[in-house]
C-alpha cells in the first residue's frame, strides 16, 4: 500500500502533514469512524482525499453547498485526481455516466448534498459501487445544538447504513463546542476515542473589535482603502443592508458586489465567480455566503454587524487566510443588533430549551466585544480549549491610554444595587443617565438616589454596563430577559478596594504589505502569469497556485524542475502542467535583475 506521506507530496506537493491530519488518516485507513474538529484552513479535506487515493473503492463526500463542491472538484482535477459532484445543478442525463465512472474506478471522490443520499433510488444505485468511506463535511449541521442545523443531515447515518459495502465514516467540522461534538458522535456512531480535535487557534489571523463607530459605512470604506488590492468579505445581517452598503461602496469606486439569499441563482453564481476570479475586490453578503466560499486568498473579513453567536462568527471569520498567510478579522459591535437577534429568537417557533441556548450564545457575543483579554484566547476558551495570548489582536496590541473610570463605574454599580436586580441593562442605562420617559415615571425612578447621576449619553452608559458585565463587576442572570446584579468584584469597587480602568476609543489599523523590494516584484510577475494560466483553464487563479505557494516561489526562486517540486503546494501534476512557465518567469526575473 502507498504511504500517506508519499501521496501527500506526489499529489498535493506538501512535505509534511499539519497537526491532526496523519492521526485522522491512519484511523480512516484502519476502517474506524472518526470525528475531526479542525479550524478552517487547517486542511480537513486532505483527511479524506488522501485515503480516497489509497483505497480501492469510492469516497462519498456529503457537503451542504454546491459552490463549495465546485471549488473542491476544480482543485482536485488540477492535481490530477478524478472527482465529480451530483447535486441539483447536475443535468439528469449526466447522473448515470458519473455513476458508471465511479463504478469503473475513474472517479475517486463523489460529492453530493445530504438530500441526495435520502433518495431510495440513489441508494439502490450506490449498492453497485464499492464505497469505502463517507466523509461528512460541515458535520455540525447534524446537531440541533449547532448554529447551522440542517434536517437532512439527521438522516445521513440511515443512508450510510443502507449501503452494502458498510463504509466507514469521517465527520469533519471547524466549529463544534463539546456539546455539538457529543451530538455528532451520537448521530454517526463515533466512539469518543476517535475524536481528533486540534487547537481552535488560528495563528495567522489578527482579530479586532470596534464598538459602534460614529459613521459605520465611512469606517468600512476607510478600512477597505487600507487593504487596497486585497480580497475581502463584509458580512451584514439583512438583505437590505447588503444592498445599501454595496451601493455606498460602489459609488466610492470599490470593485464590490452584493450577495444574499433573495437573489436569483444565476446572479449569485455570477457574483461568486467574479469574486473567485478576482474581478471583484470585495463581496458584501449575508450569511448565505457562509460555507460556500473556498477562496484561499481572502485577506480580511469584516462583520459590519455583531454576530449572533461565536460559532458562526468564527466560521465566517475563518474565510480569511485559508492559505496560512497573515489576515485580519474585524467585528463592528452594536448593541442594537443584539436586540434584533433577541426579537428573532423570541418570535421563533423553536422550543424553550433551544431558545435558552440561543440567548446564552448571544450574551457571549457581548462579552467578546467588551472583554479586555486576548480575543483569540477568548474564542478558543469558548470552544473548551486554551491557548497563550496571540500577541496580534486589537486587545494584545492595545496601546491606547488607560483611563480610570472608577467614579463612573461606581454610579452604575450603585444604580444596579438600588434597583435590587429587578431590571435589565437597558433600564439601568436609562435610570443612571436620568432618562425622562414614561417608563421611568411609572417605576418611580426619579426618587432613587443615583437616578441621573451619570453624565453620559444612554448609548455610552450601555457600553459601560456591557464592559462591567464582561469584566465581572456586574452579572446578568436569566435567559430571555436577563436581569443585572452586582458581583463580589462590584462590591469591592463600592467599598473602595478595587479601581476600574478602561482604554480609550480604538483607532483604525493601517495594513502593511509583508513583501518589499525585489521579492515583491517577482511575486507580482508570478501573480500575473498565474492569472494568465487561470484564464486559459477557466478556473480561479488561487486554484492554480495559492498565494502562499507564489510567495514560496518568490523566496526560493527555483530554476530547475527538481527545485520547483520542492516548493510547498507543487505536486507532480502541477509541475507537469505549469512548471515550465513559472520557472521561465523566475529565470527572466533573475536575468533582468
Amino acid at each position: 500500500m502507498l504511504n500517506p506521506q508519499v501521496v501527500l507530496k506526489k499529489y498535493f506537493g506538501y512535505p509534511d502533514f499539519r497537526a491532526g491530519q496523519r492521526e485522522v488518516i491512519d484511523k480512516v485507513l484502519n476502517k474506524e469512524n472518526v470525528l475531526a474538529v479542525m479550524p478552517t484552513g487547517a486542511g480537513k479535506s486532505l483527511c479524506y482525499q488522501i485515503p480516497a487515493l489509497m483505497q480501492s473503492g469510492l469516497t462519498l463526500v456529503i457537503s451542504p453547498l454546491i459552490s463549495l463542491m465546485k471549488d473542491q472538484i476544480d482543485s482536485l482535477r488540477q492535481n490530477g485526481i478524478g472527482a465529480a459532484a451530483l447535486n441539483s445543478a447536475t443535468p439528469q442525463e449526466e447522473v448515470n455516466p458519473i455513476l458508471r465512472q465511479a463504478y469503473e474506478g475513474k472517479i475517486k471522490l463523489l460529492y453530493m448534498t445530504p438530500e441526495r443520499l435520502e433518495m431510495d433510488y440513489f441508494r439502490y444505485q450506490l449498492n453497485f459501487i464499492d464505497v469505502d468511506l463517507v466523509a461528512v463535511d460541515e458535520a455540525h449541521c447534524i446537531s440541533q445544538w449547532g448554529h447551522d442545523f440542517r434536517p437532512a443531515y439527521r438522516n445521513i447515518y440511515e443512508g450510510i447504513q443502507s449501503l452494502r459495502s458498510k463504509p466507514s465514516i469521517l465527520a469533519l467540522t471547524a466549529t463544534a463546542t463539546p456539546a455539538v461534538q457529543e451530538d455528532i458522535a451520537k448521530q454517526l456512531n463515533i466512539s469518543q476515542n476517535n475524536f481528533v480535535i486540534t487547537s481552535f487557534a488560528r495563528p495567522n489571523l489578527s482579530f479586532q473589535v470596534v464598538n459602534s463607530p460614529k459613521d459605520k459605512e465611512l469606517y468600512i470604506y476607510n478600512y477597505i482603502n487600507n487593504h487596497k488590492s486585497e480580497a475581502g468579505i463584509i458580512y451584514t445581517n439583512t438583505r437590505k443592508k447588503v444592498e445599501s452598503l454595496t451601493k455606498y461602496l460602489q459609488k466610492r469606486g470599490i470593485a464590490v458586489a452584493g450577495y444574499h439569499g433573495g437573489m436569483e441563482n444565476k446572479d449569485r453564481d455570477r457574483v461568486q465567480d467574479d469574486f473567485q476570479y478576482d474581478h471583484l475586490q470585495v463581496i458584501v453578503a449575508t450569511n448565505a455566503f457562509g460555507m460556500g466560499i473556498d477562496k484561499s486568498n481572502v485577506r480580511f473579513v469584516v462583520h459590519a454587524n455583531s454576530a449572533k453567536n461565536l460559532e458562526s462568527y468564527y466560521q465566517e471569520a475563518g474565510r480569511a487566510g485559508r492559505d496560512g498567510l497573515e489576515s485580519e478579522v474585524l467585528m463592528i459591535y452594536s448593541p442594537g443588533d443584539l436586540q434584533t437577534y433577541r426579537w428573532f429568537i423570541e418570535n421563533s417557533a423553536a422550543d424553550d430549551q433551544y431558545k435558552k441556548t440561543q440567548y446564552t450564545k448571544l450574551a457571549k457575543i457581548t462579552a467578546y466585544a467588551n472583554t479586555s483579554e486576548c480575543l483569540q484566547q477568548f474564542i478558543v476558551r469558548y470552544f473548551g480549549q486554551d491557548c497563550p495570548p496571540c500577541g496580534k489582536c486589537s486587545n494584545c496590541l492595545d496601546d491606547r491610554e488607560i483611563n480610570d473610570i472608577t467614579s463612573e463605574a461606581k454610579k452604575v454599580i450603585s444604580m444596579v444595587y438600588e434597583l435590587d436586580g429587578r431590571f435589565g441593562k437597558n433600564i439601568v442605562a436609562q435610570a443612571v443617565t436620568g432618562a425622562k420617559n414614561q417608563k421611568m415615571r411609572d417605576f418611580g425612578m426619579q426618587e432613587l438616589e443615583h437616578f441621573g447621576s451619570l453624565k453620559l449619553k444612554q448609548k455610552e452608559a450601555l457600553s459601560l454596563i456591557n464592559y462591567l458585565i464582561a469584566n465581572n463587576f456586574l452579572v446578568q442572570e436569566g435567559d430571555q430577559y436577563p436581569l443585572v446584579h452586582v458581583t463580589n468584584r462590584g462590591w469591592d469597587v463600592l467599598d473602595g478596594k478595587e479601581q476600574v480602568f478602561r482604554k480609550g476609543e480604538l483607532q483604525l489599523s493601517h495594513h502593511l504589505e509583508a513583501s518589499t523590494g525585489h521579492e515583491a516584484d517577482l511575486y507580482a510577475q508570478l501573480k500575473a502569469k498565474r492569472l494568465e494560466l487561470a484564464k486559459e483553464q477557466h478556473v480561479p487563479a488561487f486554484i492554480i497556485f495559492s498565494d502562499r505557494t507564489l510567495k514560496d516561489i518568490a523566496e526560493t526562486k527555483p530554476t530547475t524542475e527538481a527545485e520547483f517540486l520542492e516548493v510547498s503546494g507543487v505536486g507532480q501534476a502541477k509541475l507537469i502542467r505549469y512548471g515550465k512557465q513559472m520557472i521561465e518567469v523566475v529565470k527572466n526575473f533573475l536575468n533582468n535583475r
